[in-house]
């Protein structure tokens, strides 16, 4: 298995709510196909650096996961059909990466219990 990271923004116009939706829908394609979430970040409302489909601001979304190189297809595929996300990336993490990503989360995790 291998260590992945996606991040996909969502259209502006988006209740609370319905990003929530979106990014469990997301989640749960994932874990259907035998993925293993690690840890999950929402970043809000951020303005982009230019506009995308007449757009200049959108919701973040980061997940990383543990999966098999097949699930990435299937999951930039449901990206691709929902017309609620403006833009989406998908990174294998070498180990290096990994390892950073690993000492972010613990790095957040502490800031969240104080």
């Amino acid at each position: 298995m291998n260590q992945y990271e996606t991040v996909f923004i969502l259209t502006p116009v988006l209740s609370d709510e319905q990003t929530k939706e979106t990014a469990e829908k997301f989640k749960k394609v994932l874990t259907d196909n035998g993925a293993e979430i690690l840890n999950e970040e929402a970043w809000g409302l951020k303005k982009m650096a230019y506009a995308i489909q007449k757009k200049s601001t959108g919701f973040y979304y980061l997940v990383e996961f543990k999966a098999e190189p097949n699930v990435i297809k299937v999951l930039e595929t449901a990206y691709r059909r929902d017309e609620k996300v403006i833009r989406f990336q998908t990174v294998k993490l070498d180990k290096y990466a990994a390892q950073y990503a690993e000492k972010r989360r613990n790095k957040l995790g502490n800031k969240e219990e104080a």
